[in-house]
């Protein structure tokens, strides 16, 4: 079978480029608007994009003068736009840290049940002092406890989406019984962090479970993805490094015992694009030109845990910055930035402007052949099984790529030309419906490692 490749669409109100709002044709109240994303949500089908996503966060991001900050809750979006959609997969972020796994899986169980089968969670577990103050907290959880409480909680919610077999339902109207008491299996869970007695709420999904996605990519990250996850969303600024990652994160998962094909690699690309390079340049510079630096500079020095007023706009990183073992959050992104800087010898100011687009992801400019280019390079030498592609600005970023890379992509044989028949989202990323760990049956299709005996899964 040809191996194709993965899109994802990373929507962000109106792009990624922090100064994207600022242009004449942006929209700075997209993201509060329920017509926007249903645009970008069809654009995106129109390209046959496996999935869609939408990043989250308990807390206020950024502050209100840099960019549209604040945004709708992901789950209530991603359940309207699975009414304006039919094949797109509609992939949430939701934190393990500030969620049960009761309300959770059953939210994720009612979209993926709404959608026909398109659900996915991004799991991440929600670094920063400020959202843990929005729970009660004096201070974030350390790394490792994060992890372990995500590893719990994930523990919990597949017992919970397992919790009725596939055909406890009977429906049987001459008999007067809806159903079969003897296939709910409450988890009957008591672990570290959560204590959950009863079955969900709701029928077992289509997918059995939404497909399981990572965006962590620092050990206990990678530990944790090789463990549960079925795509990872990474980011890589080079060809090498990423390849490193991709053979890194496959051999865990062999090594845990699942198949490494059934953990898809997503580097985040930022595609600036233009009829000829030149177009691309002038449209990145108008960009970076409506970039404000002093915002940059704040963002910079709290994500290096620099006091204000430390960094210096056109010199270098200090050389004294703290190592990465003392970063609580955001780990891999920390030392790919600093990494970044040090081996381009970056000023601060620079630094900014490669940043503005993406956060670290890699921002490429080029023609619609030279993104093509890029992507098949990285697809084909062992460092993606595809992309999460991150329009600079939106909708216009989201409509060039369609218009003018996807055809060149499907001319080469990578990417679909059509949907075809009705899919879940677990199907279109070539993955088993996951087994019910309550059933025996021989005749179940087997799951990844994660939808085995609770008693198999390991704590992180």
């Amino acid at each position: 079978m040809t191996r194709r490749l993965h899109l994802n669409a990373f929507l962000m109100n109106t792009g990624h480029h922090e100064a994207s709002w600022r242009l004449p044709e942006s929209d700075p109240y997209a993201h509060v608007s329920l017509a926007h994303y249903v645009d970008l949500a069809r654009t995106a089908e129109r390209g046959t994009f496996d999935s869609l996503f939408l990043a989250d966060g308990p807390q206020l991001w950024s502050n209100l003068a840099q960019r549209p900050a604040g945004a709708l809750e992901p789950l209530t979006l991603l359940t309207a736009l699975a009414t304006a959609t039919e094949h797109i997969g509609l992939i949430a972020t939701a934190s393990t840290s500030y969620n049960s796994p009761y309300n959770l899986a059953r939210r994720f169980a009612s979209l993926d049940i709404v959608s026909g089968g398109r659900a996915g969670w991004n799991i991440v577990t929600t670094a920063g002092a400020e959202a843990a103050r929005n729970f009660g907290l004096d201070a974030e959880p350390a790394h490792a406890e994060r992890y372990a409480r995500a590893a719990e909680f994930l523990d919990v919610a597949l017992k919970l989406w397992d919790s009725w077999e596939d055909d406890a339902v009977l429906a049987d109207k001459a008999a007067g019984v809806w159903g079969d008491d003897a296939r709910i299996h409450p988890p009957r869970h008591r672990g570290t962090y959560f204590g959950v007695e009863g079955a969900l709420n709701v029928p077992r999904s289509p997918q059995g479970y939404p497909l399981l996605v990572q965006a962590g990519s620092s050990t206990d990250g990678k530990v944790f993805a090789a463990r549960y996850a079925e795509a990872v969303f990474t980011a890589q600024q080079t060809l090498g490094d990423a390849q490193a990652f991709y053979a890194d994160i496959k051999s865990r998962t062999r090594l845990a015992g699942r198949d490494p094909g059934h953990l898809k690699v997503l580097p985040g690309i930022v595609p600036v694009i233009g009829s000829t390079e030149a177009e691309a340049r002038a449209a990145e510079q108008v960009l970076d030109d409506h970039i404000v630096p002093a915002h940059g500079v704040r963002r910079l020095e709290d994500l290096l845990r620099l006091e204000p007023g430390t960094l210096d706009l056109d010199g270098p990183l200090p050389d004294d910055l703290p190592p990465e073992s003392a970063v609580e959050g955001a780990k891999s992104r920390y030392t790919l930035i600093v990494e970044l800087a040090r081996r381009e010898r970056l000023t601060v100011r620079r630094l900014i402007g490669r940043l503005g687009g993406g956060r670290g992801h890699q921002t490429f400019t080029g023609t619609p052949e030279q993104v093509a280019d890029r992507i098949e390079a990285w697809f084909t030498r062992g460092a993606a099984d595809g992309f999460n592609i991150m329009p600079p600005v939106l909708p216009s970023g989201l409509e060039t790529f369609v218009d003018h890379v996807v055809p060149i992509l499907r001319e080469r044989g990578l990417l679909r030309t059509a949907y075809g028949p009705r899919q879940t989202l677990r199907e279109r990323y070539g993955l088993p419906r996951p087994r019910n760990q309550y059933v025996t049956d021989a005749t179940d299709v087997p799951g990844p490692a994660t939808a085995g005996a609770p008693a198999a899964l390991t704590r992180i």
